[in-house]
């Protein structure tokens, strides 16, 4: 038995030093998704805690049919959809400089071109609706698919697809009234028919 197993096992048992070791191991990963979830540092390490203790209440029912990993994002993706929704708060959920594939090197000019893009598309996606920006960024983040995020949001997943493409459009249309709309950037907003999960 691997010693994640093992402090699985133990504090499934309810051994809280065990559940420590856990937190220990999955913390960083925890806190990342959840800032790319919510935006900012505050609210992270919120949504975080609640993720761990959502982990410690639930552990005795988790049967590792998932992999604890994945079953622990799982819950930090919904503690951080339950935050957003309870708070109303929807504001620069997505990091941009980790989703676009820009270039980090260049010169001066570029740098503040590519960041000027990045506050950009930051702006356009605070317009979203929250029911339209929790599909997008699931979409976008954690590359689900229509089935996975209806499972996640409690819709069918032609409901998903239409929330998604109106998403795109919208941000499309900002960027294109901005003069924004170009690279990397048009390729993430394009209404390509889905298949597509790099979005």
């Amino acid at each position: 038995m691997t010693d994640e197993l093992h402090a699985i096992a133990r504090a499934k048992a309810g051994d809280p030093a065990a559940f420590e070791q856990l937190v220990e191991a999955y913390q960083t990963s925890v806190y990342r998704l959840s800032l790319r979830m919510c935006g900012n540092d505050h609210d992270a390490q919120e949504v975080a805690q609640e993720a761990f203790l959502a982990a410690w209440k639930g552990l005795p029912s988790f049967r590792g049919e998932s992999k604890f990993s994945s079953w622990l994002y799982q819950l930090t993706t919904h503690a951080a959809i339950d935050f957003l929704r309870r708070e109303k708060r929807h504001r620069g959920a997505v990091p941009l400089d980790e989703q676009l594939d820009l270039a980090a090197e260049g010169t001066p000019q570029q740098a503040a071109e590519e960041a000027e893009l990045q506050r950009t598309l930051q702006q356009a996606l605070n317009t979203l609706t929250p029911e339209h920006r929790e599909i997008f960024l699931l979409r976008q983040m954690r590359q689900l698919s229509y089935e996975e995020i209806g499972k996640l949001l409690d819709l069918e997943a032609g409901t998903v697809k239409s929330r998604l493409s109106r998403a795109k459009k919208q941000l499309r249309n900002i960027l294109t009234k901005q003069g924004n709309l170009f690279g990397s950037s048009s390729d993430l907003y394009s209404d390509r028919e889905e298949g597509d999960h790099a979005l």
